[in-house]
């Protein structure tokens, strides 16, 4: 008679068409005392299925997973993105500091890929993740939360999950009152991706601080999309389309308006005699272009979001931070 050999646990969660990361974490917590990994329900079916097919439990491998991997995820919209990979670099500059190491991967601002590559992270055994890309109400990080996974976010926001940004509401403030003092009345603003707090926040400061100046935007004129050159560039092509240009156009990313000033060039706009354009982050192309723009610290926004995650993990009772901007004027206002 042969010997029976036990079930793996990645198979056993392959029958059970769950996480191999989710059926590991039940299993080796079965009085349930630390986080709620899953539903009742589900982990009477992950107890029933490892008793029916005889798994047994790898002390070894457990007291690897339960050991520190000082490991560290991280999450970008795209590492191509200056801003993003300035922020990678201040969280790994930080990480290597305390003896850790990152690893990132980019999401593509994808809700699907946000989910697969946070999930293959911790399969890796990553102690923790911090996102770069997430949205403002992103139920994923509900998720994660629930389930007891240390993450922290940088760039963006999404309360009530502990993060680190730039007060890029005070930045669109700034940059409204810029434009309104040197004499601008009318305004376009090329607003990101309105799901972000990036594009949520800058668009919410810059139109508030209008509004106390008596100014109002026509709906037509505040112009969605996303954070690259190709959104500046058909955001742009859209106000031209309305008419005659406003005196000045506000994009809250410096790629955006980078990509609306191409089309004001070929179209023969001049700036800022025939409208002024700001943008935001400082990004190294602004400077050479003469953009006036926000500058966010990028760099350290990185670093204090690796330091703000290792605080999480030692357990610390910490807040959000945002680090303030700083208004930079160029020729193009």
């Amino acid at each position: 008679m042969g010997t029976r050999t036990s079930i793996t646990l990645k198979a056993l969660a392959a029958e059970l068409g769950l996480n191999a990361s989710t059926v590991s974490r039940v299993l080796n917590d079965p009085e349930g005392l630390n986080s709620k990994w899953a539903s009742e329900e589900t982990k009477e079916r992950i107890f029933e299925l490892a008793k029916e097919r005889g798994y047994r439990r790898n002390p070894y491998a457990a007291s690897l997973r339960t050991a520190k991997s000082h490991l560290i995820g991280v999450i970008v919209p795209r590492l191509q993105d200056y801003v993003l990979a300035t922020m990678y670099e201040g969280a790994d500059e930080a990480a290597t500091e305390h003896g850790y190491f990152t690893v990132v991967s980019n999401s593509l601002d994808r809700a699907d890929a946000h989910r697969a590559k946070a999930e293959k992270l911790l399969d890796r055994r990553a102690d923790g993740l911090i996102f770069g890309d997430a949205l403002f109400d992103d139920p994923y990080l509900a998720e994660l939360a629930e389930r007891g996974v240390p993450f922290a976010l940088m760039n963006r926001r999404s309360p009530p999950h502990r993060s680190v940004t730039c007060d890029d509401y005070a930045g669109g403030r700034m940059v409204a009152e810029h434009l309104v003092a040197s004499g601008r009345r009318t305004f376009g603003l090329i607003a990101g991706n309105p799901r972000a707090s990036t594009s949520k926040d800058r668009s919410a400061g810059f139109l508030d601080a209008l509004a106390e100046h008596g100014i109002t935007l026509d709906e037509a004129r505040i112009l969605t999309g996303g954070f690259d050159a190709p959104a500046g560039t058909l955001a742009a092509e859209k106000l031209l389309a309305q008419g005659p240009l406003p005196d000045a156009v506000f994009a809250v990313n410096d790629f955006a308006a980078i990509g609306a000033l191409g089309v004001f060039t070929r179209r023969g706009v001049r700036t800022p005699d025939d409208t002024a354009l700001v943008g935001f982050n400082d990004t190294p192309l602004a400077e050479s272009i003469g953009l006036t723009t926000v500058r966010s610290p990028v760099h350290r926004i990185g670093r204090q979001a690796l330091e703000l995650m290792l605080d999480i993990l030692a357990g610390k009772d910490v807040e959000s931070r945002q680090l303030p901007p700083e208004l930079v004027v160029r020729t193009s206002s």
